[in-house]
């Protein structure tokens, strides 16, 4: 089965300038379901607190124009769910970790 991945803003900072509630960070998780095994990884993306020509307004803002501009800043989404794909893949396949035997003598 393949792995659904979720990606959630969590909170969001802001500055005053140089528009009301301009969003300098941004934390997020990403969530990855495959069957019973559950994975998250987590994250802040901060942004220079530089308008550019299409402001929006925070009470405008959406969930999904918040992520475009996490993903664009981190490099889109493929190495944040690999991570999250190893760590489910960890959940089922535990690493085998010796345990200590007494002396056969």
């Amino acid at each position: 089965m393949a792995i659904t991945y979720t990606w959630t803003v969590t909170n969001m900072s802001v500055l005053q300038t140089p528009q009301p509630d301009f969003v300098i960070n941004v934390q997020w998780q990403c969530v990855g379901v495959e069957d019973t095994y559950t994975a998250t990884q987590v994250g802040i993306t901060s942004f220079e607190d530089v308008q550019g020509d299409e402001f929006t307004p925070y009470a405008n803002l959406t969930e999904a124009q918040v992520l475009a501009w996490v993903w664009d800043s981190i490099g889109g989404t493929t190495s944040t769910e690999a991570t999250v794909e190893g760590l489910i893949e960890a959940e089922k396949q535990p690493p085998v970790t010796p345990q200590p035997e007494p002396l056969p003598w």
